[in-house]
């Protein structure tokens, strides 16, 4: 695998989610720690940057008030209102220490929804990139990650979903995703299998 051709897409990597003060964070925490999501994902961050892939960080956040959604919004739409969550602007929104951007990095804005390439030019930019594989990330597990990597998979990249640098809410939710739905649409495994697998 060329790292020139890679991408390590880092969804919502964000203090609702993976700080403890987030408002999100009650729901993952045991997740995060079982699976030590940080500690991983800050070493896939770091040895994949290294090695010359591309890193791209998918936060998702909304202006003051959810113009964005509607009124009568349903499903995760009417949680993320409900909650007040991922406001622009806030400690809530901004993407965690660990996981800050760093020069090169690419920070892909307009995420709304749950698939990273519905409301974002992510598209655009692995294509001008070059990139044929993208590795997965981030938040929740059976949510916003499963909905990218289907796309990505539909898409015509090769994908590989990060099991360990993942989190759900509940152990449950993250053991079946990772078992029976992960491996429909992308090639499921621990990240130091992904990095052994990446060129020089």
């Amino acid at each position: 695998m060329d790292p020139k051709e890679t991408a390590v897409v880092l969804i919502e990597f964000q203090n609702e989610f993976a700080h403890p003060s987030g408002k999100n964070y009650p729901g993952v925490k045991d997740v995060l720690a079982s699976n030590q999501t940080i500690p991983h994902s800050q070493d896939l961050m770091a040895r994949a940057r290294a090695k010359g892939c591309s890193i791209l960080h998918v936060p998702i956040a909304y202006a003051p008030g959810y113009p964005e959604l509607p009124e009568d919004a349903y499903g995760i739409g009417c949680v993320v209102k409900q909650t007040e969550t991922f406001v622009k602007g806030t400690f809530g929104a901004e993407i965690i220490d660990e996981m800050k951007p760093q020069p090169g990095d690419i920070v892909i804005e307009g995420k709304r929804g749950l698939d990273a390439f519905a409301s974002t030019n992510i598209d655009f930019i692995l294509r001008q990139r070059g990139i044929k594989y993208v590795a997965i990330a981030g938040f929740l597990t059976n949510v916003c990650v499963e909905s990218t990597m289907r796309s990505a998979y539909e898409k015509g990249f090769r994908v590989y979903t990060m099991t360990d640098c993942t989190a759900a809410l509940s152990k449950e939710i993250q053991q079946f995703t990772v078992e029976v739905n992960f491996p429909i649409y992308s090639c499921p495994m621990t990240h130091e299998e992904f990095l052994a697998q990446l060129g020089a």
